[in-house]
């Protein structure tokens, strides 16, 4: 484990200088599950929601807010990213969101990839709050990442587990 690198000499948070690192093309690949009641649910499936379809709504803000990230999270580089792909698929349990970016530049795209996980599941909350205010959300992780100096990164064991009888409700987009 290294040192923190946003703090400066005399323990001021700082922005990192990524001006010497190689540009590099990096990618993320984050997920994130929004429980839900099996009401909520069959509403989902039968697209019986009082605001639409909360996974293509939510498919889009997860794209729009990993453009973003750098205004969600003080310390980010603003980065030029080529590619956000965010996929939100119904489960017996709930939605299970994963986001996947990448661009070719000299700091990763974790948070991007977080970022847009987690924008994608408050839109399947917010979208669905109407039916059940009791959804959760949780186990938004960082899946992997490659890249960089601090190499690749793998997660051994799934953190949200697979869920059973997946439903054919998955939207799937690719944005540059």
């Amino acid at each position: 484990m290294g040192t923190l690198s946003h703090y400066g000499a005399k323990g001021g948070v700082q922005m990192v200088d990524v001006s010497q690192k190689v540009v590099t093309t990096r990618t993320a690949v984050a997920r994130g599950f929004v429980k839900m009641s099996p009401l909520v649910v069959r509403a989902v499936k039968r697209l019986k929601n009082p605001k639409g379809n909360p996974l293509e709504v939510a498919r889009i803000a997860g794209i729009a807010a990993a453009k973003r990230t750098a205004e969600w999270i003080p310390l980010c580089h603003p980065l030029p990213l080529t590619h956000i792909d965010v996929t939100a698929r119904l489960c017996q349990n709930g939605v299970e969101v994963s986001s996947e970016v990448s661009a070719t530049a000299q700091t990763g795209v974790e948070m991007e990839a977080l970022v847009a996980v987690t924008a994608a599941a408050l839109t399947v909350y917010d979208m669905c709050k109407a039916l059940d205010k009791g959804m959760e959300i949780s186990g938004i992780v960082l899946v992997e990442k490659t890249g960089g100096k601090s190499g690749d990164f793998f997660r051994e064991s799934p953190a949200v587990p697979a869920h059973k009888n997946p439903r054919k409700k998955t939207t799937r987009s690719r944005s540059r």
